[in-house]
């Protein structure tokens, strides 16, 4: 049963959202990725978001780009948490339309953001919100984390 869900309003997210997928399997957490498109198909928004929570899910990840209703529609709609992923888009303003639509959620529904195109941090963040109450994830993102402090530290002493 998955842990996590990844949704995306189009296919042309994939590219990005990917990244969420890859590090969420690198920690041995179990995800599924669907398309759920907010303006396009808001039936399947509304479904998916009511009934993730008795599906098995504990964090939901949304990327969109544009006016990106994805994330803060689906957080109106389930007691999970949220992370959006804001994406820049083809039709997107570079990207700030995506990010401050996300972003400027009103008070109550709350939806963590993270920087354009990173989903790679959306799966990290949950990962964290898992570790929180899994000792086994948690130690891997310990290790993730002395893995990069160790990246950085060589890369400094090949620099002196």
């Amino acid at each position: 049963m998955a842990e996590v869900g990844i949704i995306m309003g189009s296919i042309s997210d994939l590219p990005i959202m990917q990244d969420a997928a890859d590090i969420l399997k690198e920690f041995g957490i179990s995800y599924e990725m669907n398309i759920v498109s907010a303006h396009r198909t808001p039936e399947l928004m509304f479904d998916y978001a009511k009934n993730a929570h008795s599906r098995g899910l504990k964090v939901i990840i949304a990327g969109a780009g544009g006016a990106a209703h994805l994330p803060g529609m689906t957080a109106s709609l389930t007691p999970l948490p949220v992370i959006g992923v804001p994406v820049k888009s083809s039709n997107s303003i570079d990207g700030w339309d995506s990010i401050l639509s996300i972003l400027q959620m009103p008070n109550g529904i709350p939806v963590a953001t993270v920087a354009l195109n990173a989903a790679k941090n959306a799966g990290i963040l949950a990962a964290k919100i898992i570790g929180s109450s899994n000792p086994e994830v948690l130690i891997k993102l310990m290790d993730y984390m002395e893995e990069m402090k160790s990246k950085v530290l060589e890369s400094a002493e090949k620099l002196k």
